[in-house]
């Protein structure tokens, strides 16, 4: 049995064939709960496996999904970003209105604002320089959101299986947000080939590639909070240093 700790929950592998997990924190359930009734209506929607989980217990909530095959991707290749591309414009066709009737999150905005106002309260303060941090927090807090989004794709969440993407991961965070989300890892994080072909795949837009931009540069500033959430001086320190070096960076 092996046991996987997240910020969020404690994942376990049970017979070597069901992910079992349980929330780290309470406001962590309704999040699980909800992936609960978006997963199956999303799932056959998508051209790649996702976890499908059901409640299997509740006092304490457990969730529990058969395993996507695949370990997280290590090499990401052109042939890697055709398959992501296509997942993510299929995942960003998916009817808003359903998903939200199915329990999606749909107040991203709402959110979104007091995560800025959090951010100038809390991180701000720790940075050299104010000036360019605050006109990030304002291009944040009027970007769009009108899409399904994953929310939280990076390598832990792309799992591969003989040189194949076979799936992904981990929807706990999936939201009615702005679809440039999902691109600001892949566009600004990844081997060129990779971002490329996802790019071509999708069809990204100048607009969406300038908002990805944005969410990337956002990125360390939740390390940041985990820190300073957790008692954490380490993540702090490295979050801060990740929000100088992207604020710096030119675009």
């Amino acid at each position: 049995m092996n046991v996987t700790q997240g910020w969020d929950s404690v994942a376990t592998l049970v017979d070597g064939r069901w992910i079992e997990r349980r929330p780290r924190r309470p406001e962590v359930a309704g999040l699980l709960m909800m992936e609960t009734t978006v997963m199956p209506w999303l799932a056959p929607q998508l051209p790649m496996r996702v976890p499908v989980p059901h409640v299997a217990g509740d006092d304490p909530l457990v969730v529990r999904h058969e395993a996507v095959p695949g370990d997280p991707v290590r090499e990401l290749t052109a042939a890697h970003g055709r398959q992501v591309g296509a997942f993510l414009g299929a995942l960003h066709r998916a009817d808003v209105g359903e998903a939200v009737a199915r329990g999606l999150p749909d107040d991203a905005v709402k959110g979104r604002e007091a995560l800025v106002e959090r951010l100038r309260d809390v991180v701000v303060p720790l940075l050299p320089d104010p000036r360019p941090a605050h006109a990030l927090l304002d291009r944040v807090a009027g970007l769009p959101a009108d899409t399904v989004v994953h929310a939280d794709l990076g390598p832990e969440h792309l799992l591969s299986e003989g040189g194949e993407l076979t799936g992904v991961i981990d929807f706990s965070d999936a939201h009615v947000g702005d679809r440039a989300l999902d691109l600001s890892w892949i566009l600004y994080g990844t081997p060129r080939p990779f971002a490329d072909a996802v790019a071509a795949e999708y069809g990204v837009s100048e607009q969406e590639r300038d908002r990805a931009l944005v969410w990337h540069r956002l990125g360390p500033w939740h390390e940041v909070l985990h820190g300073l959430d957790t008692d954490d001086p380490s993540s702090v320190e490295s979050g801060l240093a990740g929000v100088v070096t992207r604020l710096d960076a030119e675009g």
